[in-house]
């Protein structure tokens, strides 16, 4: 398949202010076929296409093409668009601006670079679970990703059903570190039902994404926040014991109490290579109060003289555990970027 061409410097430069253009002016004469601009929001994208909802009358969903000026168009965005007026099936709107987004999540891609994958959250999920198997480290991960983006984070451990009591003294100890730094942290269990109610009311009025693993549970807890929602459940595997991703398509869903959960695969997992080094450092919030203090500007906060984020850590003012999750991602950064990505 041949690669989208990229745009020159000039016309995205005109592209953008067209865009402007048609956000600062709602009233043009309406086109044939079509209705007058109305402001709505990407419920789903898939293709070339996307169901955007009314924002006037939110049970109207209208499909629509994306014009070729829009550059960029994913669940969540509040657009301009313009309704078919023909009443047949095969006939679409159009979507002809992007207004700017409060908050975006974005995944590195190794063909096209950085993506966003959904537009205007309040809180990203991050979707733990104790099968396939916890890690900290993975959590960790997430939270880097969730402090670049600068969008709020809460963990999530699901299936806590499978621990016996000495385990889930054992799990509280690890996510002790992660509240201390101020993260809400909800233990729940789709089988049993333990923190859904509490969970939802975390949600309420927020539009919400969840993020993890294949296998953690995300679509089970869909579907207990959810039940009209109606997604498909993956098995985890006996033979690599990871889980089989179930979301096919990205798609906004209402909550009957108010808020919404933005489901989609482009936020299953992903990875950091995109980030510089300090982006990841600066990722672990608890090294704030001790950057640019270190003996040498270069410092890369491992076994430098004088650096002191590993005084902090010694001296027990920073979890060890995160610090060597933050050692692990520095280390795995090259090794994970794509070639033509690399310095």
């Amino acid at each position: 398949m041949a690669k989208k061409p990229k745009l020159s410097k000039n016309q995205k430069r005109r592209v953008q202010q067209n865009r402007h253009k048609t956000i600062n002016n709602q009233d043009e004469q309406t086109l044939d076929n079509l209705g007058e601009q109305l402001n709505g929001r990407v419920i789903s994208r898939f293709g070339k296409h996307a169901i955007v909802e009314n924002d006037a009358h939110p049970s109207q969903t209208h499909k629509c093409f994306i014009r070729r000026t829009v550059e960029s168009v994913v669940c969540g965005d509040q657009v301009l668009f313009r309704p078919s007026l023909s009443g047949e099936q095969r006939d679409r709107g159009v979507i002809e601006a992007v207004f700017d987004r409060k908050s975006v999540l974005t995944r590195p891609d190794y063909y096209d670079g950085v993506k966003p994958v959904a537009a205007n959250i309040d809180q990203i999920l991050v979707v733990s679970s104790i099968l396939p198997s916890f890690s900290s480290h993975i959590i960790d991960r997430y939270l880097v990703a969730c402090e670049q983006a600068q969008i709020q984070a809460i963990v999530i451990v699901n299936k806590v059903e499978l621990l016996d009591p000495q385990d889930m003294d054992e799990l509280h100890q690890q996510l002790e570190v992660y509240k201390t730094l101020g993260y809400k942290v909800f233990l729940v269990s789709c089988k049993t039902k333990i923190g859904i109610d509490s969970l939802a009311l975390e949600l309420k009025d927020k539009v919400n994404v969840f993020v993890g693993q294949s296998g953690v549970g995300k679509s089970s807890l869909v579907n207990q926040l959810l039940p009209e929602a109606d997604e498909l459940v993956g098995e985890v595997s006996e033979n690599s014991g990871l889980g089989q991703h179930t979301t096919t398509a990205a798609k906004l869903m209402h909550f009957s109490n108010g808020g919404e959960l933005i489901d989609s695969p482009g936020v299953r997992e992903f990875g950091l290579w995109h980030l510089s080094k300090d982006e990841v450092t600066t990722g672990f919030i608890e090294f704030k109060d001790y950057l640019g203090g270190c003996k040498f500007s270069d410092c890369t906060h491992k076994n430098d003289p004088g650096c002191l984020i590993k005084a902090a850590v010694d001296d027990g003012k920073i979890c060890s555990t995160r610090y060597q999750s933050y050692l692990k991602i520095i280390e795995s950064l090259e090794a994970q970027r794509p070639s033509y990505a690399k310095s």
